[in-house]
């Protein structure tokens, strides 16, 4: 290979410097090992790099095009000695993280806040998953962390968990839905004759996981608690919903909690990470999520 990160690094420096003499200054260089280093570079590639006609050299285009392509690989040598070094503490290279949609993604922003300003510097990636997606993302590797997975997970095994809490539902309709003047309990022969709204299973080897449907049931499938939501905010079906998730909607009357002769109980949500566990950015949200403050007003 003719380019070195080291020929990259000089014309980067005479770039932002102005001049050779102040890149080898910069670089505590002599002026001739610059000089020489372009030369070099400009006959392995057998490309005038710097136009000399006048009293400054000045940059080609082609050398323009160098420095700037050769910075993003600058870059990308950095990064990759900074992950090296990661690794080699037990920090992970990157983090990915799985939140289960009964708790709204952005209760993990301040906590992301946290891990920043920490310090750390592991690459983190959130997703969200419904149901049983939420025990498929880790079983199948997608997932090293599982925040908020809802319910028992799968007993092949292979990770661990830590209960949260229980999140309560609450049933509701949109005040325009016929059920909204039934008289309560409704009872569950009068539930099947109207649609039902279910957020999809995101899981794509686990068996899925629906709730509150019975039978025959019409049903809409929305893709996440959120389109539920909407949908439900609509008047397009019946539904129990997390109670957090519809508390403004309930207090502005968009939708009306009924009661139901047969309640579904609480879910559990757990905490949910892979083993081995030894990776310290793994750690230190397994501390953090320990504490209860992010939950707030999400388990009972």
């Amino acid at each position: 290979m003719r380019l070195t990160l080291d020929a990259l690094n000089v014309l980067d420096a005479i770039e932002r410097k102005g001049s050779f003499a102040a890149a080898a200054e910069a670089l505590h260089r002599v002026p001739s090992a610059v000089t020489y280093t372009v030369q070099k570079l400009e006959q392995d590639l057998d490309v005038q790099l710097f136009d000399r006609s006048g009293h400054r050299a000045r940059l080609t285009e082609a050398g323009q095009r160098l420095v700037q392509e050769g910075r993003h690989l600058l870059r990308a040598a950095d990064e990759l000695e900074s992950q090296v070094r990661r690794v080699a503490t037990g920090w992970e290279a990157e983090l990915r993280i799985a939140v289960g949609d009964l708790i709204p993604i952005a209760r993990m922003y301040p906590i992301l806040n946290e891990f920043y300003a920490a310090g750390h510097t592991t690459r983190l990636r959130l997703f969200d998953e419904t149901f049983g997606g939420n025990w498929d993302a880790l079983l199948s590797g997608r997932a090293d962390l599982v925040v908020g997975a809802p319910g028992d997970g799968p007993v092949e095994g292979g990770y661990n968990a830590r209960t949260l809490g229980e999140t309560p539902f609450v049933f509701v309709v949109a005040p325009q839905h016929p059920l909204a003047r039934a008289e309560e309990p409704i009872p569950e022969s009068i539930l099947r004759q109207h649609r039902a709204i279910v957020a999809a299973d995101t899981s794509r080897r686990l068996p899925p996981r629906s709730s509150g449907v019975t039978g025959t049931q019409d049903v809409l499938t929305v893709p996440s608690m959120e389109a539920k939501r909407e949908a439900h905010c609509q008047g397009l079906g019946i539904g129990y919903m997390p109670r957090h998730l519809v508390a403004r909607e309930l207090a502005s009357g968009r939708l009306i909690a009924k009661q139901v002769t047969t309640d579904v109980a609480c879910p559990r949500i757990s905490l949910a990470w892979r083993e081995p566990s030894e990776g310290r950015a793994l750690q230190w949200f397994l501390h953090r999520l320990a504490q209860p403050d992010w939950l707030e007003g999400i388990v009972a």
